[in-house]
């Protein structure tokens, strides 16, 4: 992937990589200054859950473009949204429009997240897919090593806004690398017009209602009693009935192939994610971690997944897809269940911070995998439809998660010291146990299933 035909290719889509690695980790470690600074700390799930919830609108009009169109206009329009959010939240003075801010900037990451994995179907041979997927993870290891304890640094040094306004010279960097690339793409053969797929606005309508029903749940925990559980229960089947048309006909249900390869996504990013978003906030809360100190708990994690993305992509003919999947979700719930001593018993930081490095490491091995199986079981007529699906899953799981997660925080603050923690830890080691259990159906990554909706 770096001879001379794919080099500007592979810098170009790394670097976007590079830019979306830098800002989630710089996000996750000044949330506990911005929910200090604005008194948002009844809305500090939702300023993660939120950008993923819009995030599937993106993915959902991206893939549909891409596939009419091509993935060059998806690209270059996702990264301007994602500017502008990036501004709309760097320049905010309360809660309200810093989670404005960062609506629209989910918006633009998830489209660019589908639009890159178009362009790696597209320019890229399938024998190149999993080790461009592995450079997708190393593009991850710069900014899990300056990041997280860059972005402390500035926010205490300066103001957490410098966090965002910062991030968008980065921006207009990446989009210069990604010139190469559209070039590239405007050279090679262009899709039928006669054979495009239509508008599917009746899909786009359903990726609104999803966002919609994922931030009613982020909101209900701001109701009291009954009222919590019924709203939120709502709110999940809404959100599940509108993502049905949006993944492959059976995924709900985890049926062999294709379709758990995407409901795995999104249960292990569910977890994942449902689990990291707190640990800063642990640290810098229980245990006195500064901005910057807490960051680097998320550094060592990001490094071994990176490692072990690196390590899968060299063991692509040793490593089977089942044995990838089991051994990484053994090693996310291991680090979940550290997570949750720390946190039900005091245990010393430490603990939590070198579990975090099994759980990294769980997931370097597992998202490479399951983004090569999805191309591998797509045709060039799905291949946008199912790089959306999979995107949708990853964020949708996640944005789910992180809304339940806050509910169960603010049902359990009233207990005091660490409970609301370990109660998120709680549900998200009963997801990494969902994941595991299923990892077997994945398959063998031969195209079996055709992406389609119900």
């Amino acid at each position: 992937m770096f001879s001379s035909r794919y080099l500007w290719v592979t810098i170009g889509a790394c670097s976007l990589v590079f830019l979306a690695a830098f800002e989630s980790l710089a996000v996750t470690t000044i949330m506990p200054l911005v929910s200090a600074d604005l008194d948002g700390a009844a809305l500090y799930a939702l300023a993660f859950a939120g950008p993923l919830a819009t995030g599937v609108i993106g993915m959902v009009v991206a893939g549909n473009w891409s596939d009419r169109n091509g993935p060059i206009t998806p690209l270059l329009t996702s990264v301007v949204v994602f500017i502008v959010g990036l501004f709309i939240a760097g320049l905010a003075t309360d809660m309200t429009v810093f989670l404005l801010g960062r609506l629209v900037q989910g918006l633009g990451s998830g489209a660019l997240n589908v639009a890159l994995y178009v362009v790696v179907a597209r320019i890229y041979p399938p024998a190149l897919h999993a080790r461009i997927f592995a450079g997708f993870a190393a593009a991850w290891v710069v900014p899990s090593l300056i990041g997280p304890f860059a972005a402390g640094v500035v926010a205490e040094a300066t103001s957490w806004h410098w966090v965002f306004l910062g991030v968008v010279v980065l921006v207009l960097f990446a989009m210069l690398m990604v010139v190469p690339a559209i070039r590239m793409l405007r050279a090679g053969p262009q899709l039928d017009r006669t054979t495009r797929p239509a508008w599917a606005f009746g899909k786009i309508a359903w990726a609104v209602l999803a966002a919609v029903a994922v931030l009613g749940l982020n909101l209900s925990a701001r109701l009291d009693g009954a009222v919590v559980g019924i709203v939120a229960g709502a709110a999940i089947a809404v959100a599940l009935l509108a993502v049905r048309p949006l993944i492959p006909a059976g995924s709900l249900r985890a049926a062999r192939g294709l379709p758990t390869v995407i409901l795995l996504r999104g249960l292990v990013s569910a977890a994942f994610f449902g689990a990291e978003v707190y640990i800063p906030y642990l640290l810098n809360e229980r245990y006195g971690f500064s901005a910057s100190l807490s960051g680097l708990a998320l550094t060592g994690a990001a490094l071994s997944w990176a490692s072990a993305s690196w390590l899968q992509g060299r063991l692509d003919g040793v490593l089977s897809h089942i044995r990838a999947m089991r051994i990484g979700t053994v090693l996310v719930l291991a680090a979940i269940v550290l997570a949750v001593a720390t946190a039900a018993a005091g245990l010393s930081p430490a603990v939590i911070i070198g579990g975090w490095l099994l759980g990294g490491a769980g997931m370097g091995l597992m998202y490479p995998r399951l983004s090569v199986m999805t191309l591998s079981y797509s045709s060039d007529s799905d291949q946008g439809f199912n790089s959306s699906a999979l995107s949708i899953s990853d964020s949708l799981g996640a944005a789910i998660a992180l809304a339940s997660t806050g509910i169960v925080f603010a049902a359990l603050v009233e207990l005091g010291g660490s409970w609301p923690f370990a109660g998120c830890f709680l549900l998200a080691a009963a997801l990494s146990c969902v994941s595991l259990g299923i990892g077997s159906r994945v398959g063998d990554g031969r195209r079996t299933v055709s992406g389609g909706a119900i």
